[in-house]
């Protein structure tokens, strides 16, 4: 980090959210760290353990307990955190489903497609920022 970044909250100001690793911006929901173990290397742990922010995801939050430093509240906020980003997902899911149904009642299917209510299939191919749309 650059010298006048003292913590990744910083680096989120001066950067932008994009600039953050998975680390440093799960240390900005589980800070402050404890004595000894900043908030980074706590964030750090989580993610060697879990291997990822979806192996992390996919935990029972009793799991997060054995991590030094994550309190009750931490894995709260963390739990809480997954959640709004479940529910966006769900949600713009939702409005692409209803696009794509409204296309279909249109009849104007997207190129490639056949014409008419494409489905679970159709759904299934759907893009979300250029990637496939997670179903």
């Amino acid at each position: 980090m650059n010298p006048s970044w003292r913590h990744p909250g910083g680096k989120l100001r001066e950067l932008g959210p994009a600039s953050l690793t998975e680390a440093e911006l799960l240390s900005i929901l589980i800070s402050p760290g404890i004595k000894d173990r900043p908030a980074e290397l706590i964030a750090a742990d989580i993610l060697k353990k879990f291997g990822s922010l979806e192996g992390m995801a996919n935990q029972p939050l009793e799991k997060l307990l054995h991590i030094k430093g994550l309190s009750d509240v931490k894995i709260i906020r963390l739990a809480a955190a997954f959640e709004l980003a479940l529910r966006i997902v769900r949600k713009n899911k939702a409005s692409s489903h209803e696009q794509a149904q409204q296309t279909c009642r249109e009849g104007d299917a997207p190129a490639g497609y056949p014409p008419g209510c494409l489905g679970q299939d159709f759904l299934g191919l759907l893009k979300m920022d250029g990637e496939p749309f997670p179903l």
